[in-house]
């Protein structure tokens, strides 16, 4: 589409007909090994990944760049107040002020989730290294 538009058409139960796709060329994604029963929900899911990036849509935007997949890990944890709820204690390093024992603690955790729940991912950086 001209001007940088994009059109996003949703399949219904058993998608878009494959003639729509050849004559109009259209670039088909996919968001993961899932399957809904309309386009609708991707489409928003799509629609906010993108957006976000859009300058002025994130308040910090420098906090984009500490997100999953950026560095091609999961993010670490994160906490809010208050510094103990419900018995559970925000860890004291990130309450400490030193920013780089801050920052040390998050890529620590961020490799640990990510060795965790998406060894794939985790594989991918190690051959990085």
């Amino acid at each position: 589409m001209a001007g940088g538009s994009v059109l996003l058409l949703c399949g219904r139960y058993e998608g878009v007909d494959e003639r729509v796709i050849e004559a109009q060329q259209l670039e088909e994604i996919s968001l993961g090994d899932f399957v809904l029963a309309g386009g609708e929900l991707a489409a928003m899911a799509l629609m906010e990944a993108c957006v976000r990036l859009l300058p002025g849509v994130v308040g910090n935007v420098d906090t984009v760049g500490d997100e999953s997949f950026e560095a091609g890990l999961l993010e670490y944890p994160h906490y809010t107040r208050p510094p103990i709820w419900e018995g559970r204690a925000v860890p004291d390093v990130l309450l400490s002020g030193h920013h780089e024992n801050v920052r040390n603690w998050r890529r620590q955790n961020a490799e640990d989730i990510t060795r965790q729940r998406r060894p794939d991912l985790w594989a991918a950086c190690e051959r990085k290294k």
